[in-house]
């Protein structure tokens, strides 16, 4: 597998009220895990090209510390180094080999999205149905994450900007989307080392979402009323399932947009005194609305502290699971330059994490390594670091955009030889076609359907 990389070294962000307009950011390149890391940075520049061979697993099984079950050295550890799990270096020297606090706050993470579904009701007679099943002062210990020491604080509805009748049986509504929590008891604290704001983001289930995600066009984000930055543009759908708004919602107010701002200002003058981190995660779609968010609060400068507070800004960090791409090369290179920092988690054989921009993407937008093309600013183009794993079970091919199967892979990672044949961008986009065709057949997808479709199409591409 060939990976373009770049080695480059961040510029601290400047602690002023008005964010920097140059982008000073750039992610330095990171190996692998397990099976493969690759840095999803382009640049116009000479780039290096290696290629991975996957013999050998470069982690060994080890009991995995989870949210729950922390030993003191972790504990201790991660209280000191936490920046640095968060990705204030660009996670360097953390990934090959995969440090053991990383890998444990990315499944403790997975875990928070996982959440999402487990919560998630798809029972067409109840009464919360496509919404949460559970109040949020009991959702997290419902799920089994009683001990993990947040609570929630809120949770978040999103109305895609879609009104297909025939589909949803009349107009678009809001649906539950995620939550957020905070880390709410003195031991959460101490053991974090900061107090830890967390949005998570569930995944593509109902058939306007599957629409939104298949609106490739791009289109310029304009999330900063004082400065629209035209060439920062993202992908139609999923900027409308961010800032629509449905007002007949019975459960939230506001677009999903409106409601998460209004929520992380909240908290963030709530605990104004303390040290914070913003984490958003998400799996699928929920990874483009995790970093649409992380932008939005970035470019608007609610990270910012008071410049005569003495406190750095809030570092806001991304956990993508399985997402796809989500703008393009400005979009990038504004995320770069805000400092947001993104740590997308894939599956090499997931092909949601190919789309959009199967064809025009971060791969070919430069002609030489010198040469930017004419059509660059229209190109897809993934943002930060990225960590490939690498699994397929022939006797499961669901599995391939699974997040349970991506969390399960990181608790103990092995080492699973396949067999690969790379199939045809045409093939590609074709049998992507006839998925999309087939989605639309049904009311309702619930995620272990739409996971078995994915693993369905990658089974066909590698035969």
């Amino acid at each position: 597998m060939a990976v373009s990389v770049i080695k480059s070294k961040p510029s601290p962000l400047p602690l002023q009220t008005q964010l920097p307009r140059s982008s000073n950011y750039r992610a330095p390149v990171l190996a692998r895990l397990a099976i493969t890391h690759r840095n999803a940075s382009v640049s116009t520049t000479t780039t290096t090209t290696t290629t991975t061979t996957l013999v050998t697993p470069v982690v060994a099984p080890a009991k995995t510390e989870t949210c729950s079950s922390f030993s003191s050295s972790c504990i201790n550890n991660l209280a000191r180094m936490w920046r640095e799990i968060q990705g204030s270096d660009d996670w360097d020297r953390l990934v090959e080999p995969l440090h053991p606090l990383l890998r444990n706050e990315i499944i403790r993470y997975g875990e928070f999205v996982t959440a999402c579904y487990k919560a998630f009701d798809l029972d067409p007679n109840s009464k919360r149905y496509l919404n949460c099943k559970y109040g949020k002062h009991n959702v997290l210990q419902r799920v089994g994450m009683q001990d993990c020491g947040y609570k929630v604080t809120k949770y978040i509805y999103a109305t895609p900007d879609i009104n297909i009748p025939s589909l949803q049986g009349g107009a678009s509504c809001a649906r539950w989307i995620g939550y957020v929590a905070v880390a709410s008891d003195e031991e959460a604290v101490r053991r974090l080392g900061r107090r830890d704001i967390v949005v998570t983001f569930r995944g593509t289930v109902t058939n306007t979402e599957w629409i939104a995600n298949f609106m490739s066009s791009l289109t310029p984000a304009r999330l900063d009323p004082h400065d629209p930055r035209p060439d920062v543009k993202v992908e139609s759908g999923f900027l409308s399932l961010y800032t629509s708004d449905d007002s007949s919602c019975k459960f939230g107010s506001g677009s999903c947009r409106e409601q998460l701002l209004s929520e992380l200002s909240r908290l963030v003058n709530e605990y104004k005194d303390e040290e914070i981190s913003i984490t958003v995660a998400g799996h699928s779609m929920g990874s483009s609305l995790a970093m649409l968010l992380a932008y939005d609060v970035a470019e608007l400068g609610l990270i910012n502290r008071d410049e005569y507070s003495g406190q750095d800004c809030i570092p806001i960090t991304v956990y993508s699971f399985g997402g796809p791409r989500v703008g393009n090369s400005g979009f990038k290179e504004r995320c770069d330059g805000l400092g947001v920092k993104i740590l997308r988690v894939v599956n090499v054989n997931d092909p949601i994490t190919k789309l959009p921009g199967v064809l025009f993407n971060e791969n070919f937008r430069v002609l030489g390594g010198k040469y930017e093309l004419p059509w660059s600013c229209s190109c897809y183009a993934h943002v930060g670091v990225e960590l490939a794993l690498d699994f397929f079970k022939m006797q499961d091919p669901s599995c391939v955009h699974d997040l349970e199967t991506y969390v399960s892979l990181l608790r103990c990672p092995k080492m699973v030889q396949v067999q690969r044949e790379a199939a045809g961008t045409s093939d590609f986009v074709n049998k992507a076609k006839e998925f999309f065709t087939t989605a639309q057949k049904q009311e309702l997808w619930s995620f272990q359907h739409a996971a078995r479709k994915v693993g369905t199409l990658v089974q066909s591409l590698r035969t």
